[in-house]
């Protein structure tokens, strides 16, 4: 039987995805939730200074807190591993082998040994272990698994406004991993064949990369991510038998266009003529309309009901739940480990193109 216990929280990092992680355990404490904000790590000295207003004792480091724990001066048994991604490993396994169920942002860690490596410690230790993907939780990406049929196409674009966080990661890991365990989980299908180019612009890393990724059961995916980009964009599209997806993860939009293979009425206007399906124009054309426009007869559009809320609040959520009834999360660390396994082959191709291309000579010595 789940225990109704208040779990206690350890967060650490008190960085941008740490204050997040805060926030929504605060509340949910607040809201009266079964959950207990306990502990904050954080190493640098402005940032634990200012994560003293959650009103728990901030520890310099994972030694010291879980010292602190075998002492009694703290009680917490999960926590949300929010640091940077090259100290993920190194924090997620001290944490576990202390006992602690994890979840830790995404990547899951930079290498896929490392990946297996906590994998194999979670199992041994019967520990939840579960990867931050939390696009997953996205309440559009959850509305389309009703749709769901063989989809055979997809089209990713993830573009952001350049900035100093993550640098410690080129654009595959920090951006584009997103929609790889996204396709991942939507295709279950191994990995057949993938294209990448990928260009450093305002740091060390790549920062734009586009990448072809040929599936095992014929399907393929087209990915693009630029963290140089003067606009945002979250979107992903496909194409599957007799239908065309669109999602827009900011919008949590779900959009759905049929082609029902009924024949065009006489009075449509249309001529009778047979309208080309295109992604990308139709879905612009129609827009958020809830009516086919004349010109596409045999086409049908939908807006599937989506049920808004917060991507970190629900992973946060399903993760807790997960804590009470010991059951499987909905990102394993099997999930984390097969997107990081995909963006590291990305970046192994991108880097065999630059030297193919003689990029190499365009790569900044630092920012």
């Amino acid at each position: 039987m789940p225990s109704t216990s208040p779990i206690g929280i350890l967060v650490c990092g008190a960085g941008v995805f740490g204050r997040n992680h805060l926030r929504v355990y605060r509340t949910l404490e607040n809201d009266g939730a079964a959950v207990r904000l306990a502990a904050v790590i954080e190493p640098d000295g402005a940032r634990a200074a200012a994560a003293g207003e959650w009103g728990v004792p901030v520890f310099s480091s994972v030694a010291e807190c879980l010292a602190a724990r075998e002492r009694g001066e703290v009680s917490f048994g999960a926590a949300s591993v929010c640091t940077p991604t090259s100290s993920h490993f190194q924090v997620a396994q001290a944490l576990l082998t202390a006992g602690l169920d994890v979840l830790v942002e995404k990547p899951i860690a930079t290498t896929v040994a490392e990946a297996t490596e906590l994998l194999s410690l979670a199992a041994q230790k019967g520990r939840i272990l579960q990867t931050g993907h939390l696009e997953r939780f996205n309440p559009a990406v959850t509305a389309t698994e009703s749709v769901l049929n063989h989809p055979m196409f997809f089209e990713a674009h993830r573009l952001s406004v350049f900035s100093p966080r993550s640098l410690d990661v080129d654009v595959v890991l920090d951006l584009m991993v997103h929609d790889l365990d996204i396709v991942l989980s939507l295709v279950r299908s191994p990995v057949r064949s993938l294209h990448a180019v990928g260009l450093p612009i305002l740091s060390p890393k790549v920062d734009i990369a586009n990448v072809r990724v040929e599936f095992e059961s014929g399907c393929v995916a087209n990915f693009t991510a630029s963290r140089v980009s003067t606009e945002r964009v979250r979107k992903l599209r496909f194409f599957q038998p007799h239908q065309y997806v669109s999602i827009d993860y900011a919008r949590q939009d779900l959009l759905v266009i049929d082609v029902s293979g009924a024949p065009p009425k006489p009075d449509s206007g249309t001529g009778g003529g047979a309208p080309s399906l295109s992604a990308t124009p139709v879905a612009d054309r129609v827009g958020s309309s809830s009516n086919m426009p004349g010109g596409f007869p045999g086409l049908r559009i939908e807006k599937p009901r989506v049920e808004p809320g917060e991507p970190l609040r629900l992973e946060i959520e399903s993760f807790l739940e997960c804590v009470r009834t010991r059951s499987k999360p909905r990102v394993s660390g099997e999930d984390g480990r097969a997107a990081l396994a995909l963006a590291l082959d990305i970046n192994a191709a991108i880097a065999e193109h630059a030297q193919r291309a003689g990029l190499d000579r365009f790569k900044q010595s630092g920012i």
